[in-house]
Order: C-alpha cells, then sequence, then structure tokens
C-alpha cells in the first residue's frame, strides 16, 4: 500500500483501501471522496457494508433482469461448480453448453438457430462483425470490409465495437480503432420527439441515410450494418415507428448484413425475448450478454441466421470453419446460470409482465414533466431516461449530483448518462416500487435545480 492510498475508517466489510483498484467509466478521484460501496443484494434491492436497503433503479448494469442472488439461479451455480468446474470450449464440449444454445436459439425469431457464446456484450460484437468480415470473404466478397455503425450508438469497447460505436466521450481518446467505419446519423431529435411513451412518431426516414453511404462507398464494399433496436447506454432511444423494417429493407437490397445488438434490449428489457420479435423485424445476427444469466456469471453471445452458419460448414470435414473464440466460451457455470435464468423468466412470465407494466411505467415515470431543469423524458418497455439541463460550463454534473443524493440520502440506485438519468428496474419490479423510484429521483432532481 502506497502512502497516498485513500484511507477510509474500516467498520465490518467495508475496505480500508480503495487506492489500488482503478474503476472502469468512472470518475475514480470523486468516488473515492464519496464512496458508492454495497456489499450484497436480494431481489429487488442492494444493501451497503452497514445494512442500509438501496433500491434498485437500474437492474445493475441493465443486467439483473430477474432480480438479485434468485435463490433458482445461486443453487444452479453452486451446484455446476462442484460438478464441473471447467470444461475446454475448443474441441471439446460439455452437456449444458450444448442444453443452453438451444434454449436461446428457441426464443429466437424466425431462422436465428445458431448461437456462438462469448463473456460479454463487447466480445459478442467483435464477434458478430467477425463473422459478417468471414462471410462475405468466404462467399467470394472479400472487398465488403466495411463496416455501418450509428450516431450515439454503444457496442462495448473493444476495437470493433469500439470503432462503430458513436458515443464521442468513448471515442477520441483512442482514435479511429479500426478502418474503414461510417455511421448513420442517430434516430433522436428532441424538437420532434419530446416527452414521447414508447417509439416516436417522427424519424422513419432516418433510415434513408444509409442509402448515402451505399452512394458514398458503394454496396460491394459494405460488409455490416449494426444498431441497437433501443439505444440504451446514450439514454434511451426507442426507434422511430418503420425504422427498423426501412433499414432491413435497404440492407436487404444491396446484400448488407444487419446485426441488431441486442446485450441491453434482449431478454425481457422491452417486453419480449429480443426486441427484433417487439418490432417485427429479423436481422441477420443477434448480439445478447447481461440478461441472459441476469448478470450472476459474465456471459455473451452471438445469434446467427442458418444460411450464414451453413455457409461456413464447408470444405474438410477437420478444418476449424471460424479460427475464432474464447477461453471462456460457455463457461459451465454461467451455462447453469443461464440455463436457471431462463427457468425463471419462463416460470414468472417476467417479458409478459413487462408489457403489462410499460403504460403504468411511462405514465408514472412522465409525470415527473414540469420538475426543474428536466428537458425530455423517454420511456419504452421497462426503460427510462430524464435528460435534465446542464449547468453552465459543468456538464454532467447536475445528473451525476442526482445520482449521488438518491444513492446516500434517498436509497436508490440510478445510472447517468451524462446530463441523463436512466431508470432501468429489475423487471419483478412491483407497482409500488415503481413509483418509490420515480418519487425519491423526483425528490434528486428537485435537489439539483
Amino acid at each position: 500500500m502506497s502512502p497516498a492510498s485513500t484511507s477510509l475508517a474500516s467498520t465490518g466489510p467495508l475496505p480500508n483501501d480503495l487506492e489500488a483498484y482503478w474503476m472502469p467509466f468512472t470518475a475514480n478521484r470523486a468516488f473515492k471522496k464519496s464512496p458508492r460501496i454495497v456489499a450484497s443484494a436480494k431481489d429487488m434491492h442492494y444493501y451497503t457494508t452497514d445494512g442500509r436497503p438501496i433500491l434498485d433503479g437500474t437492474a445493475g448494469l441493465w443486467c439483473s433482469n430477474a432480480g438479485h442472488s434468485r435463490d433458482k439461479i445461486v443453487q444452479a451455480i453452486q451446484a455446476q461448480a462442484a460438478e464441473l468446474d471447467f470444461a475446454p470450449p475448443f474441441q471439446f464440449g460439455h452437456p449444458k453448453v450444448f442444453a443452453l444454445a438451444a434454449r436461446v436459439a428457441a426464443l429466437a425469431p424466425g431462422d436465428l438457430d445458431h448461437v456462438f457464446f462469448t463473456n460479454s456484450g463487447s466480445e459478442a460484437v467483435d464477434t458478430a462483425l467477425k463473422i459478417a468480415l468471414a462471410y462475405h470473404n468466404i462467399q467470394g466478397q472479400g472487398s465488403r470490409v466495411r463496416l455501418i455503425g450509428r450516431e450515439r450508438a454503444y457496442h462495448g469497447v473493444g476495437f470493433g465495437g469500439g470503432a462503430v460505436g458513436g458515443v464521442p466521450g468513448n471515442r477520441k481518446a483512442f482514435g479511429a480503432l479500426l478502418a474503414g467505419v461510417d455511421h448513420l446519423p442517430t434516430t433522436y431529435n428532441r424538437a420532434e420527439q419530446a416527452f414521447t411513451k414508447g417509439e416516436p412518431e417522427w424519424g422513419a426516414h432516418l433510415a434513408d441515410d444509409l442509402e448515402k453511404l451505399v452512394a458514398l462507398h458503394d454496396a460491394s464494399t459494405i460488409a455490416a450494418v449494426i444498431v441497437e433496436p433501443m439505444a440504451g447506454s446514450t439514454g434511451v432511444l426507442p426507434p422511430p415507428k418503420g425504422y427498423l423494417q426501412k433499414l432491413r429493407a435497404i440492407c436487404d437490397k444491396y446484400g448488407i448484413l444487419l446485426i441488431f445488438d441486442e446485450v441491453i434490449c434482449g431478454y425481457g428489457r422491452l417486453g419480449y425475448a429480443f426486441a427484433a420479435e417487439r418490432y417485427g423485424v429479423l436481422p441477420d445476427m443477434i448480439t445478447f450478454a447481461k440478461g441472459i444469466t441476469s448478470g450472476t456469471v459474465p456471459m455473451g453471445g452471438v445469434l446467427i441466421r442458418k444460411p450464414i452458419f451453413d455457409a461456413f460448414m464447408k470444405g474438410p470435414d477437420l478444418a476449424v470453419e471460424l479460427p475464432h473464440g474464447y477461453t471462456y466460451s460457455g463457461h459451465p457455470l454461467a451455462c447453469a446460470a443461464g440455463l436457471a435464468t431462463l427457468d425463471l423468466y419462463k416460470e414468472e412470465g417476467l417479458f409478459e409482465r413487462v408489457r403489462k407494466l410499460e403504460p403504468l411505467w411511462a405514465d408514472t415515470v412522465h409525470g415527473l414533466k414540469g420538475l426543474p431543469n428536466i428537458l425530455d423524458i423517454r420511456t419504452v418497455g421497462l426503460t427510462a431516461a430524464i435528460d435534465l439541463a446542464p449547468i453552465p460550463d459543468a456538464p454532467g454534473k447536475r445528473a451525476f449530483g442526482v445520482m449521488d443524493k438518491a444513492f446516500h440520502e434517498l436509497d436508490l440506485l440510478t445510472r447517468i448518462a451524462g446530463d441523463s438519468i436512466i431508470l432501468t428496474p429489475p423487471l419483478i419490479v412491483s407497482e409500488s416500487q415503481i413509483a418509490e423510484i420515480v418519487e425519491k429521483t423526483g425528490k434528486a432532481i428537485a435537489a439539483m435545480a
């Protein structure tokens, strides 16, 4: 421990040294001056080191969809650790990885029949992008190397996902990341869409910008377009009505693969197993993570349509069809957690429950309209974003103050993106807890006026 280490008076399990850990996507110096530390969790609540309950308004990080420390999932993980702790994923398998792949494929729409497992959403995105490039290559269209993302998109932190992502703050420190990447415009326009419940009426025409990119680069150079059906991390941007359908049609017209990044949208957040089902659009690949294990064990993956998979299944039987993968692809503990999580979703009807709660959720959150500094509120499924007017010359400070006050004084966990407050509770949230989340958020916003 260095002399400069941050120290706290230790009570119980509270750590007395915070210096060594470089926290991700966190203002480390500000955090270590006023730590927000949780020590345990159950169902809808986190608990601090001194036992104070914190209502989870964010499902952890969009991931604890079934709630925290659910007995069925915990027991499955414990049993699996005792039975089979690890199995090599290259050239070997284990029963649960095949069982989970079959369950995931059965939930997906259309002929998204094959699953490639990863350990995170970032890895899932980079995997999908590599599959797209390899697919065109084996089809004799090796010139298709260009990838198209979208402004304000978040596709993880890998080189591929970071390049197609469109959040400026996530890109500027790292340069180009990958060459040959372009971006569609964001679908958000506050002047046309403010205070929308669900999908906005305005904006389907923005998909036509893909035609402009085709004209600029030529379709023969474009491998794939990747979009989040609902852009989550940037501040809950639901797709305009008809937008995804137009995007699908343009991709079909030019032989471009369409990838839906459903790391956030998947597993019930929008009321269905996948947003592709909600919007009636079949992409060529779907990336997923987070909710597949309700956040208990890291896992992600890619769903791939059958014709794409079949294109790889040629050549000598002993040839490796896709030279790609991870040491922990389809890890036994993650698979056990995934199977138990899918059981919970089905047994408790959690996806259907979101559809029933969505109108109440939307009405309750939109009830905050009129509080000081609120510029916009957006809701879709069991998600919401509240845009706040920034403090002059201090962007992000107002939302940070809301998050900090909510945790320390109001016993509520919220998330921020710039000066937006993000609310995405576990799918088990009760009607009274919805009211509590929104009431406390409103108090924190008012306090930062």
